[in-house]
C-alpha cells in the first residue's frame, strides 16, 4: 500500500506526531511518499531509518497512490485538493490546525485513522466542486475549489456592483465589498461567517452569500447546483479579487466571469463514528452551556 503526505509545514513541536505517524505506517507496511517541500523542512530534524519517495506536482501522483493525507488545517486539505484534481484519490485530513470542519480526524486519532486505511474499514464522502470558466485563464490548470468561489473588492476600495445571473436570468444586482457562491462543503467556512446558511454535504446546491451588503433586504440564497452562475461587475476601481478557496486572482472588471458545478468529485475519507451532524456539534459548541 502507497499513502502520499502533503503539508504546508508543522511546528517544530509536531515533529514527533510526523515521526509516530511514519511508525505507524511502517508497522503496517505502508510506504509514504511524501511532498517535497514539506519532506524538506523537517528532514533534519526527524531521524529516518529508510529512504523516503517524493512528489511535487500532481502529476507525480499515478494510480499506484492508495490515499493522500493532508497534515494541517482546513486550509492545507484544500491545497490538497489541487494536487489530487480528478485521480479520485482519496483524502484523509489530520487536524494540526484549529477548527477542522474538512480535516476533523485529530492527532490522537492516528493509530485508528492508519488501521481505518489499511484495513478499509474508512467511509468516503464524495464532495462536489466548483468551477469558474472566464474568457481570460484563471487559476492555471486547477480552475476548481471545494470550498467557494468569490469576487471581492480590492483593499479598501468602495464597494462594488455584482451583476448577478442565472442560467442567464437577471438575478439581482449585489451593492457590497463582494459575493461568495459557495458548495454545500463550503457552507461551513466564509459563507458562513457572513451569515449564510449551514447546508448538508449532498444538497445538490450552491449558496450564494453577499459580502457586508449595503441592502439590508438582500440575503444568502441556495440554488441548485445544476445552474450556471454568471456575472458583471462594476465599480470605482479598475479592478478585484477572484478567489477560489485559498488561491486568488486580480483581475479587470471587463472579465466575463461564470461559475458551474465542476465534472468530477472529491473523496473525503471520515472514520465510521464521525458523522456530518457529530461534527457541527463538536465544531460548533451546538448545545454546550457556557454560563457554567
Amino acid at each position: 500500500m502507497k499513502i502520499a503526505i502533503y503539508s504546508r509545514g508543522i511546528e517544530e513541536n509536531q515533529h514527533n506526531e510526523v515521526t509516530a505517524l511514519l511508525h505507524e505506517l511502517a508497522a503496517h507496511n505502508v510506504e509514504p511518499v511524501f511532498y517535497q517541500d514539506f519532506f524538506n523542512k523537517f528532514y533534519s530534524t526527524v531521524k529516518f531509518k529508510t529512504a523516503y519517495s517524493t512528489f511535487n506536482a500532481s502529476e507525480d501522483l499515478d494510480d499506484t497512490i492508495d490515499c493522500i493525507i493532508s497534515l494541517g488545517g482546513d486550509g492545507t486539505l484544500l491545497d490538497t485538493v489541487a494536487y489530487v484534481k480528478d485521480k479520485g484519490i482519496p483524502i484523509l485530513g489530520i487536524n494540526y490546525g484549529r477548527l477542522g470542519f474538512l480535516a476533523n480526524i485529530g492527532k490522537g486519532e492516528l493509530q485508528t485513522a492508519v488501521e481505518a486505511l489499511v484495513n478499509h474499514t474508512y467511509v468516503s464522502d464524495k464532495r462536489t466542486l466548483i468551477h469558474v470558466d472566464a474568457n481570460v485563464p484563471l487559476f492555471g490548470d486547477a480552475p476548481y475549489a471545494l470550498n467557494e468561489f468569490s469576487l471581492l473588492k480590492k483593499d479598501s476600495t468602495s464597494m462594488i456592483k455584482i451583476h448577478t445571473y442565472i442560467n442567464g436570468e437577471f438575478l439581482n444586482t449585489y451593492w457590497a465589498d463582494g459575493l461568495i457562491v459557495s458548495t454545500p462543503t463550503g457552507s461551513t467556512g466564509y459563507s458562513l461567517s457572513c451569515g449564510g446558511p449551514i447546508v448538508f454535504p449532498d444538497s445538490a446546491s450552491f449558496v450564494i452569500t453577499p459580502v457586508a451588503p449595503h441592502n439590508l433586504s438582500v440575503r444568502p440564497i441556495v440554488v441548485p447546483d445544476d445552474t450556471i452562475i454568471s456575472f458583471e461587475v462594476e465599480g470605482r476601481a479598475d479592478d478585484f479579487l477572484c478567489t477560489l478557496d485559498s488561491r486568488r486572482e486580480i483581475v479587470t472588471k471587463e472579465i466575463q466571469i461564470a461559475v458551474r458545478k465542476e465534472a468530477f468529485e472529491i473523496n473525503l475519507i471520515r472514520l465510521n463514528e464521525n458523522n456530518f451532524l457529530q461534527t457541527l456539534r463538536n465544531k460548533l459548541s451546538w448545545g454546550i452551556d457556557v454560563r457554567n
